[in-house]
């Protein structure tokens, strides 16, 4: 927990209580449906819910608007930025229905108000659009984008596809066609877990 209040220091006591109880809440999961590598246990705060919460550093989630997590598993990044970002709603979305329920049933214990989630593919959803898709080590930038500009709305600020990466993104960004803006993630955050990640934005 400290790691998080090293980077961060205007959290509600509620927000601190949200975060103070994922460790243990996840431990409990895991044991059942394997969501997060049973050695990044210890490391739990710096490896998932800090490295959620780049975004959260580069971007402001207005209230009101609706955030996609494409490919969230057991609830990464969209948990931790649900509890950063109270007033904004966020929607889950994975084709794996067991990682979607530790999502879900972690979001309860903890009084989440503002997350949803869906078990399907992203081509799937229809007649829906989000202001943000963001997503985590899920997939290369071309099919993250594939899947995700249908979904996305114009004209709100911000909008596009944020996407947290790691290593060489040469060749995935060169095929993609796209030119997302990018932060390297050890600029942000102190530590060798940092090195070569990346918060990627491709704007629509």
């Amino acid at each position: 927990m400290e790691i998080l209040t090293k980077y961060f220091t205007d959290f509600t006591d509620i927000q601190l209580q949200q975060f103070a109880a994922l460790k243990d809440l996840y431990k409990e999961w895991n044991e059942k449906i394997n969501v997060i590598s049973r050695k990044d246990m210890e490391n739990f705060y710096e490896h998932h819910v800090l490295h959620s919460l780049v975004i959260a550093t580069q971007f402001e989630f207005k209230k009101g608007s609706e955030i996609m997590d494409l490919g969230s598993g057991g609830g990464f990044p969209g948990i931790p930025l649900a509890i950063f970002f109270p007033d904004t709603q966020f929607h889950l979305v994975d084709s794996i229905n067991k990682k979607l329920k530790v999502a879900s049933e972690i979001a309860a214990a903890i009084g989440l108000q503002n997350l949803s989630t869906q078990h399907t593919r992203a081509e799937d959803i229809k007649n829906r659009k989000f202001d943000v898709v963001v997503s985590r080590a899920v997939a290369p930038i071309k099919d993250l984008w594939w899947w995700a500009k249908p979904l996305l709305k114009k004209g709100v600020s911000p909008n596009g596809l944020i996407c947290l990466k790691g290593g060489d993104l040469t060749k995935e960004i060169s095929e993609s066609n796209c030119r997302p803006r990018i932060w390297e993630v050890e600029k942000i955050f102190t530590g060798a877990f940092f090195t070569e990640k990346f918060l990627l934005h491709i704007p629509l």
